[in-house]
């Protein structure tokens, strides 16, 4: 009878480890699922937000670690968990870092800046950034920088791509007059005489003004560096800011500029663009600001045609091409370009160039008409993934 209670005894025992153990694992389901649901809320793009949260299972409970830039996030992660009454010790780290020391801002300090999906130069071209733009910095690892740039995309860039700079520094550089480098691509010279270049100018540069004369601006690089740049190749900034135009033959007119430009994957500037890479300069440089990738743009502004109705286009639209959605498959956005009229679009594929949707056309694009999936509105329109810099001035203040 001593055996059999004792057998009993055990049984039950295992029972209920089984059953606490099940329970424990139930909650940190529910907690994963949980950090998740934050996720897709607050960071549905990694490109442009990071929220890397796991949950580590240790002898005094849960404890979530990681990563993130958006502390709202986790603010309301917690109040979740407290709501849901799952108990878990907060170990996540808000970026960005202490171990940055207050220099949480930096401004690029060379023509084109190469930004790369991780922190090495063989990585994976993610995008540019250009001269004098004002980015935010998020952590460091050896000479790379984690930074946001104003379109809010996420890369790595090496130390020497940007001046960094503290709380002050940045608001002596934004609240400096400005020049903006206007020409495709040139250079700024040592001396007004002298031909010795300090660096070569991309379209859409910023530069500090020092002073001018009746031929040049003397300027000043982001790290000290002086020199001149032809008042032919730039303006004043502020003066650019006010002439901006924001029409369709503004943009057209910026993107023939750029005809034969290579074919670039991660490209942005006038050295070399992908194909939303084109799209974007062309808009910055007629002083808006758009997502930075095909899959984005296609999300800002107004619908206008799904149904290759090409009539209903105007110019300065922007058509993207794909994937179409199937019973088994979602819609994918893998290229983008920009209607210039009778039946005509700009687009960066090999490089810039001109294709038409007329089949009876000399550069008629039978692939792309082939994938053709739907056309945006962007210019003019009002939504919150499109800024305007004479309204919002995200480069300059």
């Amino acid at each position: 009878m001593k055996r059999i209670l004792l057998k009993r005894s055990f049984v039950l025992i295992l029972i209920a480890l089984n059953t606490a153990c099940s329970v424990h694992i139930d909650e940190k389901k529910l907690l994963v699922k949980e950090i998740e649901i934050i996720k897709n809320t607050f960071a549905p793009d990694k490109r442009t937000a990071l929220f890397n949260l796991e949950v580590l299972d240790g002898p005094s409970g849960f404890t979530m670690f990681g990563e993130t830039n958006l502390p709202f996030a986790v603010d309301s992660l917690n109040s979740l968990l407290k709501e849901k009454g799952i108990k878990a010790t907060n170990d996540i780290k808000i970026l960005p870092g202490v171990e940055l020391e207050g220099m949480t801002k930096a401004v690029i300090n060379i023509s084109a800046a190469n930004l790369r999906s991780n922190p090495k130069h063989s990585a994976e071209l993610a995008t540019q950034a250009t001269l004098g733009t004002v980015v935010n910095v998020l952590k460091k690892e050896g000479d790379w920088y984690l930074i946001q740039t104003p379109d809010m995309y996420l890369a790595w860039v090496d130390n020497g791509g940007i001046q960094l700079m503290n709380a002050d520094d940045i608001k002596g550089w934004n609240t400096a007059a400005k020049i903006i480098y206007t020409d495709t691509y040139g250079h700024a010279f040592n001396t007004e005489e002298s031909k010795n270049r300090i660096s070569d100018i991309v379209a859409g540069s910023l530069l500090k003004l020092l002073s001018s004369n009746e031929e040049f601006f003397k300027i000043e690089f982001p790290d000290g560096r002086q020199g001149y740049i032809s008042k032919d190749e730039a303006e004043e900034y502020d003066t650019w800011l006010s002439n901006l135009s924001y029409n369709a033959d503004s943009l057209i007119a910026t993107s023939k500029t750029l005809m034969g430009v290579p074919y670039l994957w991660g490209g942005t500037s006038t050295k070399g663009v992908d194909c939303s890479g084109y799209t974007k300069t062309i808009y910055y440089l007629n002083g808006m600001v758009i997502p930075r990738d095909a899959s984005q743009q296609v999300h800002a502004g107004k619908p206008i045609d799904s149904i290759a109705d090409f009539s209903k286009l105007q110019k300065g639209d922007l058509l993207f091409f794909g994937r179409k959605a199937t019973e088994t498959t979602s819609e994918k956005v893998v290229h983008v370009g920009m209607w210039i009229g009778d039946n005509q679009f700009i687009h960066s594929s090999e490089m810039v160039r001109i294709s038409s949707v007329d089949k009876d056309s000399p550069n008629y694009d039978a692939f792309n008409v082939g994938r053709y999936l739907r056309t945006q509105r962007l210019l003019n329109e009002d939504d919150p993934l499109l800024l305007n810099l004479n309204i919002t001035k995200p480069l300059k203040d």
